[in-house]
């Protein structure tokens, strides 16, 4: 419902269905993949060929990669912007280094922008697309308003963990019996694509125990709040927070008490696949 409702509210702005950037592009890294403890803000394909335009709109930035801010090159190379309206903006970057387009000019749906290339931090061709909410200072999940790549596997649950008080870790095969107390969940998942298996972050993680929910992480937007990136995770939180596990995620916390209790982990992708992990515990 959140997915439509998001959908609706961009393409109700008078903004048509986006189409992916090069259609021959092989998706390596998805939106809010666990960078190294930090999410990633779009998607990155590796490819050949040109870049076009994911939708209309007015090309109102454009950058070669040997411009330099404060004596830095960007990490996003070659990159160019597109406002397409109501706030939404499309970047595409680490592009073939061509030197500065004209700004200022309209440009439509499917037409050329710049090539796939290796400018920025990248160490082989492609490209990084991005969608950024200007009005909510927010980055949106493209595979919210372009079509997802056809997949039919379910998300893989490599490890379940809690975490007490003290910090100390418990694996999902040591959860047969704990102490009460209060605990942080940590998942460890991916999400494949055919052909090439890489792994990629899934839509929306959710855990339960005793079917009482304990945390929902969803793949949706990533806001910027005083300088500081915010997931949803039943509500804002920053993103440090549930991206520190890395390769993992923090999903939520619970607080045990005596009995039995039943911790389920559902993880489910941007086309509808899901996969569950049921664990029961003796709380002492």
């Amino acid at each position: 419902m959140r997915i439509f409702f998001i959908g609706l509210l961009l393409l109700g702005t008078g903004l048509g269905a986006m189409e992916w950037p090069l259609a021959d592009a092989v998706m390596v890294r998805n939106f809010g993949f666990n960078d190294r403890g930090r999410p990633s803000l779009g998607t990155i394909f590796t490819g050949e060929g040109e870049i076009l335009a994911a939708e209309d709109g007015e090309l109102i930035f454009s950058r070669s990669g040997s411009d330099f801010a404060s004596r830095l090159p960007s990490t996003l190379g070659a990159w160019t912007a597109i406002d397409h309206g109501d706030g939404l903006v499309s970047v595409y970057g680490r592009g073939k280094d061509e030197g500065k387009k004209q700004t200022l000019s309209w440009v439509d749906r499917d037409v050329p922008i710049a090539r796939a290339g290796a400018s920025g931090w990248s160490q082989r061709n492609g490209f990084y697309f991005m969608l950024f909410d200007r009005k909510e200072r927010r980055w949106v999940n493209a595979s919210m308003v372009i079509t997802p790549f056809p997949d039919t596997a379910a998300p893989q649950i490599l490890g379940v963990q809690l975490r007490n008080a003290n910090g100390r870790l418990i694996e999902s095969g040591q959860l047969q019996r704990l102490s009460q107390g209060r605990y942080t969940i940590i998942v460890n998942t991916i999400d494949t694509l055919a052909p090439r298996g890489l792994p990629l972050a899934p839509h929306r993680i959710v855990c339960s125990v005793n079917g009482t929910e304990a945390g929902a992480l969803s793949f949706e937007t990533i806001s910027a709040r005083d300088g500081v990136l915010m997931v949803n995770r039943n509500g804002l939180i920053p993103a440090a927070r549930v991206y520190a596990p890395w390769p993992a995620f923090e999903v939520g916390e619970v607080h045990l008490s005596r009995g039995q209790a039943i911790l389920e982990v559902i993880v489910q992708d941007i086309t509808g696949n899901s996969r569950s992990a049921v664990t029961r515990m003796i709380v002492e």
